[in-house]
């Protein structure tokens, strides 16, 4: 029998212009920059390692890296996932402010739960520091 599958959203207006959003959630390896938790982040091709700040490194395949759409998206490839696909949209809300969506699809379902929460911190913290840096 195979476990569950989990489907969530996050999502947060900032007020601030894509591009500047874009710049730092799109490069790979900023973010220890807006995602509390995560502490060191390596990039070598399409692969990342991220370490969380327990020390626990995560491995992770980027999947899409497209800054016409403003989309990034990866796989963790840890040893507790047996599916896992993440996707962070930079949305232009047409006004000066952007949406910022990040979604995430896993097996088991109580990770992409646990992943939503962190995401959705993170939304909130991204969003802090953009708007303060006006």
């Amino acid at each position: 029998m195979t476990a569950p599958r989990g489907s969530v959203r996050r999502e947060v207006r900032i007020g601030r212009s894509p591009d500047d959003i874009w710049a730092i959630v799109g490069d790979p390896r900023r973010i220890t920059e807006w995602f509390p938790g995560i502490v060191e982040a390596t990039v070598d091709g399409n692969e990342r390692t991220i370490v969380t700040g327990a020390g626990l490194p995560m491995p992770e395949e980027i999947v899409t890296l497209d800054p016409l759409q403003r989309r990034f998206q990866y796989r963790i490839r840890g040893p507790l996932f047996t599916e896992h696909l993440s996707t962070l949209d930079v949305i232009d809300l047409g006004d000066g402010t952007s949406l910022v969506v990040y979604a995430a699809d896993a097996i088991p379902a109580t990770l992409a739960l646990t992943i939503a929460g962190a995401a959705g911190s993170a939304l909130e913290h991204l969003r802090t520091q953009m708007e303060n840096a006006e």
